[in-house]
């Protein structure tokens, strides 16, 4: 409901990640528009072949990494309750349940969730 459109991808707050099969087909892409202080994970899909094979968690960390580097010390994103997959590899990361932020309204079927810069969750998870 609130993704980027492909141009918005280009604009320079935005960190986009792609991983790659061993032959070099996409198997999972995300991003993060940097917003000052935190940053806004965004784009995060990874096609269903690959999902349980660390590919999201890979995303995230090297999204989180590279906008550590900009100066993001807080990470936020919204998601929905049908995201069940996606909201238990958050929460493994360090990300907890929060309320709206930004632009957003308080929706019933948006998910919000933060981590500070540093909390890199369960090993492994």
């Amino acid at each position: 409901m609130y993704a980027l459109d492909i141009a918005s991808l280009c604009r320079p707050d935005v960190l986009f990640a792609v991983v790659r099969d061993p032959a070099g087909a996409p198997i999972g892409c995300g991003a993060i528009v940097v917003k000052g202080e935190y940053g806004e994970i965004k784009r995060m899909y990874v096609r269903p072949q690959a999902c349980g094979q660390g590919v999201a968690r890979r995303l995230m960390d090297a999204l989180e990494a590279k906008a550590m580097s900009s100066g993001c010390r807080t990470f936020m994103l919204e998601t929905g309750p049908p995201q069940a997959e996606a909201l238990v590899l958050y929460e493994r990361m360090g990300y907890r349940r929060r309320g709206p932020f930004g632009d957003y309204p308080d929706d019933p079927f948006s998910i919000f969730m933060q981590k500070d810069a540093g909390d890199r969750g369960a090993p492994g998870a």
